[in-house]
């Protein structure tokens, strides 16, 4: 879980960050980069959901 989380800061860092350079300066290639990295938090987010419930089960 310790992964995963640090994993999805690094990931939010990396899509504000872009986001931010596409909103402020047009940078399309921020765009690109902010799209992709909202793509694989998406991915994290469930391994997250799914580790999460496994671990309130025990």
């Amino acid at each position: 879980m310790n992964e995963l989380l640090a994993k999805i800061k690094e990931l939010n860092a990396a899509l504000v960050a872009d986001a931010e350079q596409q909103i402020e300066k047009g940078n399309k290639a921020a765009g690109t980069r902010a799209r992709k990295a909202s793509l694989e938090l998406e991915k994290v987010l469930k391994e997250f959901r799914k580790a999460s419930l496994e671990e309130s089960k025990k």
